[in-house]
């Protein structure tokens, strides 16, 4: 075995010196690398030398180059892009955002159906399908006993289902389901307090009101940066102020919140601005000294005139589920609160929570978002709501 492996590997190293010499001939001149000669051009040293032979002097510099692009700009494409890629009407928007929420009661629904007849045990049923999505026991208790009354018993198939909830559900929404209104004031202009707790989205949704109130309704708006905490909430809102074209009022890091609402509706007054929009700083509902400074720059502003603020508007995030509820009771303890916008609807598999806050506070619904652009945040319409929520489209 030794002798043949021996044998085989000499058998191959004749083969490969024949092959070799079948390739390169003895005659063959030698390839080995080339030299330069004297005409041969240095790619990389002549590139150098017209660098160097057309560099400007740095003190023929006068100015500081700047980006054509700047942070407006990229906030800008960003809400064209994302503009784009949300076509179609509001009502699309809506139930495209609500989806969350609606799969979870179509489904549900579709689950009841395996008989037709609407008898206790499926009520039962439909009842815990709802308070699954937030609308919570008192609210889905009622929307069921108007739902049944004249049903019972009776043959329904999904459609007809959706259908008839959908109309209990808009009967709730329909007294809170209003626009906000702006009343001009015979002095001074006209004031909106916004506040809540933190990462609710109060500066991007008085952005948005500023957008809508200067650029589609051509009123005059000052931003009053009253999130004296946090320099980037100040500095969110004045790019929201830049992007809308509209006034913007600041004091140091720190300064009292108070005293910006006072001194920013000073300004808006000699500007002759017609409404003002006051951000506060985010608070938990349960901190009592956090709440009682946004009672502090209730009382400041009523110095100016007893009848301000003229909205406070509560913003909540739908993704707190039935934790704003509480959230309300205590705001409204300590401010009037007049009106609730409820954001990040499409985030979240709990806008049940909308029917709930109608039913127990009768509090006006001005707005809701299903998205991070201007155009996501809507005057709340009952009927449209209530058919995105069961999944009707």
């Amino acid at each position: 075995m030794i002798f043949w492996r021996k044998k085989k590997n000499v058998t191959e190293q004749e083969q490969e010196d024949l092959e070799d010499k079948i390739i390169h001939p003895d005659n063959d001149p030698d390839l080995g690398p080339e030299e330069d000669s004297a005409n041969t051009i240095n790619v990389k040293d002549r590139l150098h030398e017209f660098e160097e032979e057309n560099e400007p002097e740095i003190a023929d510099i006068h100015t500081t180059p700047e980006p054509d692009h700047n942070r407006l700009d990229d906030l800008k494409e960003r809400e064209e892009f994302e503009d784009d890629s949300n076509e179609g009407g509001w009502f699309s928007r809506l139930t495209s955002g609500l989806t969350k929420s609606s799969r979870k009661i179509s489904t549900g629904i579709n689950d009841l159906l395996t008989k037709k007849k609407l008898d206790q045990e499926t009520l039962d049923s439909l009842e815990e399908l709802l308070i699954s999505a937030d609308l919570g026991p008192a609210t889905a208790a009622k929307v069921i006993a108007d739902f049944s009354k004249d049903r019972f018993g009776k043959d329904m198939d999904e459609r007809e289902l959706k259908d008839a909830l959908a109309a209990s559900i808009a009967k709730i929404l329909e007294p809170v389901a209003k626009p906000l209104f702006i009343v001009p004031p015979e002095t001074g202009p006209y004031t909106i307090l916004v506040c809540g707790v933190n990462g609710v989205g109060k500066t991007t949704t008085i952005g948005k009101f500023a957008q809508n109130f200067h650029m589609k309704d051509k009123q005059s708006v000052l931003l009053a940066a009253g999130d004296t905490f946090r320099a980037a909430a100040v500095e969110q809102l004045q790019i929201w102020a830049e992007r809308t074209h509209t006034g913007f009022y600041a004091k140091d890091i720190g300064a009292d919140a108070a005293a910006v609402a006072y001194e920013a509706y000073e300004k808006a007054t000699n500007d002759k601005t017609e409404i003002l929009m006051v951000d506060t700083a985010g608070r938990l509902h349960n901190k009592a000294n956090l709440m009682e400074e946004l009672g502090k720059v209730v009382r400041v502003l009523k110095k100016h005139n007893d009848a301000l603020p003229h909205e406070c508007l509560l913003i909540l995030d739908a993704t707190t589920g039935q934790n704003a509820i509480a959230q309300v009771e205590t705001f409204k303890e300590m401010v009037n609160i007049t009106g609730l916008i409820v954001t990040k609807l499409d985030g979240s598999a709990r806008g049940g929570i909308v029917v709930s806050l109608a039913d127990q506070f009768g509090l006006p619904i001005y707005a809701v978002g299903v998205g991070e652009t201007a155009e996501d945040l809507q005057p709340f319409h009952a009927k449209e709501f209530a058919m995105g929520l069961v999944g009707l489209r």
